[in-house]
C-alpha cells in the first residue's frame, strides 16, 4: 500500500514541478510533503528512485532521517549528492547496489 501511494505521489510531484527550476517549489509541493509524511517507510522507495533516476529527493531524505551525508563540496551537484545518499543507504541497511 505504501509503495502504491508513494508511486502516485512521486508521479504527481514530478508532473507538478516538471517546469519549475525552483527548489522551494519542488520541496514544498503538496505531494512531496506527503511523501515526507510517510516517514521511514518511504526511504527504500526514495532510494530506489534515486538509483533509477536521480532527482531532488535530498530534502525529503534529510527530513526523514535527520542526516545529511553529502559533503559540502558536493552540494548542488545532483550526481555527487545521489552517490553520497546511496552510499549512506547501503551503510545503513538499505542495500541499493
Amino acid at each position: 500500500m505504501v509503495e502504491r501511494l508513494f508511486s502516485r505521489l512521486a508521479a504527481e510531484w514530478r508532473e507538478g514541478t516538471e517546469l519549475s527550476s525552483s527548489l522551494s517549489d519542488m520541496v514544498l509541493h503538496p505531494a512531496y510533503q506527503r511523501i515526507i509524511g510517510l516517514g521511514p517507510s518511504a526511504l527504500p522507495l526514495i532510494f530506489r528512485e534515486l538509483e533509477r533516476k536521480p532527482d531532488h529527493w535530498f530534502w525529503a531524505l534529510k527530513a526523514i532521517t535527520g542526516e545529511d551525508p553529502t559533503p559540502p563540496e558536493a552540494h548542488g551537484n545532483v550526481r555527487l549528492m545521489t552517490r553520497a545518499w546511496l552510499d549512506w543507504a547501503t551503510d545503513n541497511g538499505f542495500a541499493t547496489h
